[in-house]
């Protein structure tokens, strides 16, 4: 591996649900990157089960699967209060001291160096986790992760009979891939199960959604405090809708619809805000590499940032 090697490490939160389906379709991702973008970076997936394993991670993927169940077994696994840090804090120096000459060492350049709030997807559970407020909850029985400003409404689409398939087209995947038609991509299958949808998109602040709180049924996660310029301006971004699907009495099993954030009114099943995304349908059970693909260019170009900011602010040193 050549010293200007840039090694970025993903993780999937491999507690419970389907993170080796993600883990195969990031492998496939990769390699369509590798193919139309010939580049110095170096791909690791990583199944993730404990804190240190997290501690390696640039960026992470929390899988679709039973949020409750996810959330309990992260707590007895002592992973919680991690995962939180990883997408809403600073834990950069946490790893670097735990392995202070790695780096070094191995001669790479690594993202998480000087990683600050960690590009993170959730899909269906993962996206009910990295909620700041969720609804449809009992107290107690649901904790939360946090990281978008939203509020999830879970099991929106009803029981696991009620699950559906249907196609989207999403103006957010480049035309290039998977082919295209008149310069857009071709739809998108994307399956529901059981699947939230983001109810309300909440205001930005820094402490916790409060007034969520008091809401019956319904848990906020903790707040936390980013740390550095980055994390500041990354956390304090709006929320971005990325897809909506339309009335459903309009979905066709044989017709795409067209998400058009702001444009449409329908159920919101995509959002974005600074390095935090999240989908309520399962893009891992597709077999459909596209939102894989665009999200490693996501969590590249995120790393080629902070790349030239510290090689920028290694100069004003000397």
């Amino acid at each position: 591996m050549s010293k200007d090697t840039q090694l970025i490490v993903v993780g999937v939160l491999a507690l419970q649900g389907a993170f080796s389906e993600h883990i195969q379709l990031l492998r496939q991702a990769a390699e369509s990157l590798s193919a139309s973008e010939p580049s110095s970076t170096e791909w690791t997936f990583l199944e993730v089960r404990t804190p240190l394993q997290l501690s390696q991670c640039d960026a992470l993927i929390i899988p679709g699967g039973e949020s409750t169940t996810i959330s309990l077994v992260a707590a007895s696994s002592n992973l919680l209060e991690p995962l939180r840090e990883f997408v809403k804090y600073d834990h950069s120096q946490r790893w670097q001291k735990a392995f202070p000459d790695i780096s070094s060492w191995c001669g790479v350049l690594t993202m998480r160096d000087r990683v600050q709030r960690n590009p993170t997807w959730g899909t269906c559970a993962g996206l009910i986790l990295l909620a700041e407020a969720a609804n449809r909850t009992k107290r107690g029985g649901q904790e939360l992760i946090g990281g978008l400003d939203v509020r999830v409404n879970r099991n929106h689409f009803g029981r696991q009979v009620e699950s559906f398939v249907t196609d989207l087209d999403l103006p957010f995947l480049p035309p290039s891939q998977g082919g295209s038609t008149g310069g857009t991509p071709h739809p998108f299958k994307a399956v529901f199960i059981r699947a939230p949808v983001v109810e309300k998109i909440l205001p930005v602040r820094d402490g916790p959604q409060v007034e969520e709180e008091s809401l019956d049924e319904t848990v906020i996660a903790p707040s936390r405090t980013p740390k550095g310029t980055i994390a500041r301006e990354a956390i304090g971004r709006p929320v971005e809708v990325m897809a909506i699907l339309p009335d459903r009495t309009a979905v066709s099993k044989t017709k795409a619809v067209t998400a058009r954030p702001g444009r449409d009114s329908g159920e919101i099943v995509a959002v974005r805000q600074g390095n935090v995304f999240g989908t309520s349908f399962h893009p891992e059970l597709t077999g459909d590499s596209r939102i894989h693909v665009w999200w490693l260019g996501e969590v590249k170009t995120a790393a080629d940032r902070r790349r030239l900011s510290g090689s920028h602010a290694d100069k004003g040193q000397h």
